[in-house]
Order: C-alpha cells, then structure tokens, then sequence
C-alpha cells in the first residue's frame, strides 16, 4: 500500500462512518407517481463513493465504520462486489479500513462468506479485540455483532486504556436508548468515559449526535437520508488527532439525496392559490438548503385555516399542484414525496357540533370515536363484509404511498388502528361539507 499519513504521525486524521445500508430495498417507492426511483435506490452507493472520495482527498490514516454496512441478506453479490471495490481504491491510497458487523450485516448470509482486501479488518464476533497501529501510537477496540439481536453490553468487556496511546472504541450500539431505534447492545455513556478512551465511534443510531466531547463519543448519523424521517445534512465525522488527543470532530455532508420535511400554518392564508405560493416559496428554500442535492421533500400544511374546505375537498388536485411546482424547479429538482392535510377551518367546533343535520350527527359520532377507544370485536363485524366486497388486489394495497421504512402500508377496513388513524381525515371532509353548506345559504 501506499503512503499516506504525513511524515509527522503524532498529527493525523481519521474518518468515522456508519449505518450505509448499501442497497436497502426501498419498497414501495414505484407506488408514487413520478418518483426518482434509481436516484433514491442508488443513493446509498454514491454517499459511500464520496466516502471514499473524502477519505482519498483527506489523506486520512485510516477509516472506521461502525455497523450496518449493508441492509440485511444480498439477492446476490453484487452489493459485497461493489465494497469491496471502493476498499481496493483505499488500499491503493494506503488506508486502511476497521469495521465491526452490526445488526443488519448480521442478518446476511454472503457476508460471512465475502473475502475482503488485507487493507480491511473485520473485527471478531466472539469477543472485543484490539489492533493496534504503532505508526500512530493509536489502539483500536471492536467487536462485531454476532447475530441480529444483541441484548448483553459489548462495551462491559473492551480492554481499560493504555494512557500511553490513543485509544478508539468502534461499536455499534443503541446506547441507553434512542426513538425509533431497538434496543441493541445496550450501554451507558458512563460506562464508556469509564474505559478512557479518547474516542468512542459509535453507530446504529441514524440521528447524528454528540453525546459528550470529554471524552469523545460520537454518533455520526447514517451515510444517507432513505426516507422522510431521516432529514437534513447525513454523512461522517472527520477527526483529527494532535500528539495523543482529539482536537476536531467536523461532519462532512456526503448524502446525494436530501429528504426535508416542510411543514407551513396556513391561519393567515384565505385562499388555496395563496397556500401554493407559500409552498413554492418554501420549496425554493429547500432547494438552496440542499445544496446542489436532488430534493426529496414532504410538505405538511397546517393551521387553522379559511382555505381548509377547499383544500380537503379536492386533495388530489392540490396534491396535483404541489407536485407541478416541484416538478417546475431548477436542477437538480425536488422530489414531492407526500403532501400532507392537516388543516383546520377557522370556527367554532363547538356551534358545528350542535348543528341539527345529518353531517352534524356525523360529526358528533366521529368526536366520540376520537375520544373513546374502539370496540375492537364490533368493528371488524361491522366491516367485515365491506371487506369481503372489495377487489382482492385492493386490499393490502398501499392507502397513501409508501410508509417511511419504505414498506407498502396495508389497507384494512377491518383493522381499528388503521380506521383510528383515519379519523381525522373523516372529520375534516365533514367539517369541509358543513362550511360548504353554510357558505351556499
């Protein structure tokens, strides 16, 4: 391998990454009209190209990845080819690559068949081990997940550190617990600073987070943003080390697909058309935001609202609109990926309520919904035999898109928590209906 660290190795640098989920299926994603379907599939790949891309330009010492390098078994070994191609292109820049398997690489099969370059250390499954890098006076502590589920804490058996070097802990984790994330390998950060460590590079949370700098235990958030929960700037931790301490941690945006998420209160809007024009505003802003970046954006509209009939009368076609003005943008474009109604009309709930008519009546019935829990046993009878009705290939079909993982949603009216979730929509078309009818008299 070649050279690369600077002649003065007590000043070097190393890149920090994890969770790149190399071709993660995205299900679903054919079931939204005109959706950049390659783009988003192969974003993941080109964020670890410009990785790799950094880790060259950067000349760093070396790279950790901390997990969930790919996205559970390969259909084949195409995903394994292309790591290990980007690993050749390190090796012939003289980097060397750590890696420990996290829960999805444990779930695949090839993996554990897959021959890497020698420039890459697969850390062992079994029990933490170290390598250590005399060139750097550097020590590096891993172990990989040896199944999916991992419930014991990896990081209670890591060696203490030597204060004579720099000591690294590469784990993936879930810590003492993040939102939306299982509880894997479980920790605490007061057991980390207990092993004196200079830095702890930690991964399967997607969210980037610094969870202390004393020392340094860093979470660097996913390569790349694969759905509409996982927003913003998604790349790695760029460290630099001088004579035996950190002195720098910088995230580097590497995603090639942006995902936001727009939210806009319309309470001083009067009119849809003016709804349209604060939504091509703020998808102009996203834009510039991104960055050179293709746009995948959700647009929430909320508030109460004078255009909130109007809006939920014809969701469709205001749909239709939003994704002609993200469609009119300039390159690299936005992607509409959903439009989302949660408006109100302006007015009293309370006089709409006591209206003595059959969409009053409605309401009023939707309003006792929302507040008491659903008879389960009565509602599948009762909509049994609508479900029967309905053309097989409907049912299981997706309602509205696809789910944020990516997963077609399921429809079934026999399902409450499915209809529960549906509650407000009902309510709005019928406080819709009401303002209509009072509008005409």
């Amino acid at each position: 391998m070649g050279e690369s660290f600077p002649e003065n190795a007590s000043l070097f640098r190393f890149l920090h990454a994890a969770d790149i989920h190399l071709d993660s299926p995205l299900q679903g994603l054919e079931r939204y009209p005109d959706a950049p379907v390659d783009a988003v599939r192969g974003a993941p790949r080109r964020a670890f190209e410009a990785l790799i891309d950094l880790a060259i330009e950067e000349r760093v010492a070396f790279v950790l990845l901390a997990g969930d390098l790919y996205d559970g078994d390969w259909k084949d070994y195409n995903t394994g080819l292309f790591f290990v191609g980007q690993m050749r292109r390190l090796a012939e820049a003289g980097i060397a690559v750590h890696l420990v398997s996290g829960n999805h690489d444990a779930a695949s099969q090839i993996t554990k068949r897959l021959s890497l370059p020698p420039n890459v250390h697969h850390y062992a499954t079994r029990r933490p081990e170290t390598i250590e890098l005399p060139d750097f006076d550097v020590a590096i502590h891993g172990q990989s997940f040896a199944a999916r589920r991992v419930s014991e804490d990896l990081a209670a058996a890591y060696p203490m550190a030597d204060p004579g070097r720099v000591e690294i802990g590469l784990l993936h984790t879930s810590l003492d617990g993040r939102p939306g994330h299982a509880d894997y390998a479980p920790c605490t950060a007061e057991g980390l600073r207990a092993k004196g460590y200079a830095y702890w590079a930690l991964g399967h949370v997607h969210q980037r987070e610094v969870v202390s700098r004393d020392p340094w235990i860093v979470f660097p958030g996913n390569l790349q943003g694969r759905h509409a929960r996982e927003t913003g700037g998604k790349g790695a931790s760029l460290v630099t080390v001088d004579h035996g301490r950190v002195v720098d941690v910088d995230h580097r945006d590497l995603d090639v697909v942006r995902w936001a998420r727009i939210e806009l209160d319309l309470e001083s809007v009067g009119h849809p058309d003016d709804a349209l024009a604060r939504v091509r505003d703020a998808l102009a802003a996203a834009l510039v935001e991104a960055d050179g970046r293709l746009l995948a954006a959700r647009v929430v509209l909320g508030g109460a609202t004078r255009a909130h009939a109007a809006l939920v009368r014809e969701p469709a076609r205001w749909l239709h609109e939003c994704r002609l003005l993200a469609t009119g943008m300039a390159e690299p474009g936005i992607w509409l990926e959903r439009l989302e109604l949660a408006t109100r009309p302006r007015g009293e709930l309370g006089r709409l309520l006591e209206r003595d008519d059959a969409l009053g009546g409605l309401l009023r019935r939707v309003e006792a919904l929302e507040r008491a829990p659903l008879d389960l046993a009565r509602t599948r009878e009762e909509l049994a035999d609508l479900k029967r009705r309905l053309p097989a290939a409907l049912i299981g079909e997706a309602g509205s898109g696809a789910e944020e993982d990516g997963r077609a949603e399921r429809f079934d009216p026999t399902d409450p928590a499915w209809l529960r979730a549906r509650l407000p929509a009902v309510r709005d078309l019928l406080w819709s209906r009401l303002l209509d009818g009072e509008a005409s008299e």
